[in-house]
């Protein structure tokens, strides 16, 4: 292999020492103890055990415990042995003894975004980072989990400990488990990193981890095109006509209802890859054959797609009680295109006090009615006069640290009960809303400025 391809011979050893250890795995007759670590020392992860040994990652992951075949997190050290590195960086490893420092306080986990390309997740860093800063002053000890060393949210003094770690099931609840044994843990947060961490909050919660914030059920609620459309039904709330799909013939089956144009996208994707507008059955077969990665647990979303529709992103706060909108947004280019691609601009330039109101509203009733405690973002169209529901995120999104530096009110720190104090004359309508008629005093709600009228 060194011969045909250049590759240094360590290198090419190295692989084929994992594909030995492979092999051993796929032909013995059962984990031993010995076997298990050998593989978990070099890299294998619970999945892959489970697919050499035609078993599931749960099973794999308690045979493993039951085995006593657990990691240890070792320091990073900064000061190259020089004198005692004090920075709260761990790495996990497949040795005998640990370094995680014993704690008194509470701590609260939080999960960052895992990897990203440059100029990605701002919002999940930015948002990371308030969170720690809040539940510091709060009294908690802070807890990061993220495997990106070239973010905020990773720095030293960020967080009082720091684990590089990716964001699997598997590692955060090994993270999860040495720091219970350190000290008291509140909970986990998995609401301000993105997808991923989203995507861990069942396993989590099925392992008895506590979550903090919006519930996986409620995640669901938000993320299930049928369930969240239930949501905004028995709100009365408008959505885009829309389907799913995992053939031709489905999605053929949907346009025929709907009617063409027609938004069509993947599933569970970020940054808007994969969507198009299609107009006739040709370019909808087409772009079917193109989705090489549909499936029952992946579909195609198909939508409606609303001409001439003004396009509206809310950033908001709910605590289950009360909502902290931290900013209205319009877009500036036609609905269609993807807020990761489009403009944006606060305050709103075309939408009347009465439209803002409206959008308050619904924002409180999709709040309330997905069960979100926390950061959300819903996307609205208005066409027509209609106010159109196009999807909640019970996440940080990437609008989340441009508004917080406009207006001057870092949203993921905004607190509880915190309405009082009067809004910026230049964002009039931010601050806390009920509906009319149940309204505490320190509630604002205010209109628009005169000059934006």
């Amino acid at each position: 292999m060194h011969a045909a391809t250049g590759i240094d011979p360590w290198f090419v050893d190295q692989l084929l020492l994992i594909d030995e250890i492979a092999q051993e795995l796929a032909t013995a007759p059962v984990l031993t103890p010995h076997l298990l670590r050998r593989a978990k020392r070099h890299g294998f992860s619970d999945l892959q055990v489970a697919e050499l040994t035609h078993s599931t990652a749960e099973v794999v992951r308690g045979v493993r415990q039951a085995l006593g075949v657990r990691p240890v997190f070792k320091t990073v050290d900064t000061c190259a042995a020089e004198f005692a590195a004090r920075t709260p960086y761990h790495y996990s490893t497949y040795d005998e003894e640990t370094e995680v420092a014993a704690r008194s306080r509470p701590a609260v986990i939080i999960l960052g975004s895992g990897p990203n390309r440059i100029g990605q997740g701002i919002e999940f860093d930015y948002s990371c980072v308030h969170a720690s800063m809040a539940l510091s002053a709060a009294g908690y000890e802070t807890v990061m989990v993220n495997c990106n060393p070239e973010t905020v949210s990773t720095d030293y003094d960020t967080s009082d400990r720091l684990y590089f770690e990716p964001l699997t099931l598997e590692d955060v609840l090994e993270v999860v488990a040495a720091e219970t044994a350190a000290g008291p843990v509140a909970g986990v947060l998995v609401q301000l990193g993105g997808q991923t961490p989203l995507a861990l909050a069942h396993g989590l919660a099925a392992a008895g981890v506590p979550i903090v914030g919006t519930s996986p059920d409620a995640i669901d609620l938000a993320e299930d095109r049928g369930a969240f459309g239930r949501v905004l039904a028995a709100a009365g709330l408008p959505a885009p006509k829309h389907g799913t799909a995992t053939s031709f013939d489905e999605a053929k089956r949907i346009a025929d209802e709907i009617g063409f144009p027609l938004l069509v996208r993947p599933s569970f994707v970020l940054g808007g890859r994969g969507m198009e507008i299609v107009y006739d059955d040709n370019s909808l077969r087409a772009y079917i054959a193109r989705a090489t990665q549909i499936s029952p647990l992946h579909p195609v979303l198909v939508d409606a797609f609303l001409d001439d529709a003004v396009e509206i992103d809310v950033d908001a706060l709910f605590d289950g009680d009360e909502l902290f909108i931290g900013g209205v947004m319009e877009h500036i280019e036609e609905a269609g295109v993807h807020s990761g691609d489009s403009s944006c601009v606060l305050p709103p330039i075309t939408l009347g006090s009465d439209t803002v109101e409206r959008i308050r509203a619904a924002t409180h009733l999709v709040a309330r009615g997905v069960g979100v405690l926390g950061l959300l973002n819903i996307q609205f169209a208005l066409a027509s006069d209609v106010l159109y529901v196009l999807e909640a995120n019970p996440r940080a999104s990437r609008t989340v640290p441009f508004v917080s530096k406009a207006t001057g009110t870092p949203s993921p720190r905004r607190r509880p009960g915190s309405c009082s104090e009067a809004p910026s004359p230049h964002f009039a309508w931010r601050g806390c809303y009920r509906p009319r008629g149940t309204a505490p005093a320190r509630t604002v709600s205010t209109g628009l400025p005169s000059r934006w009228r």
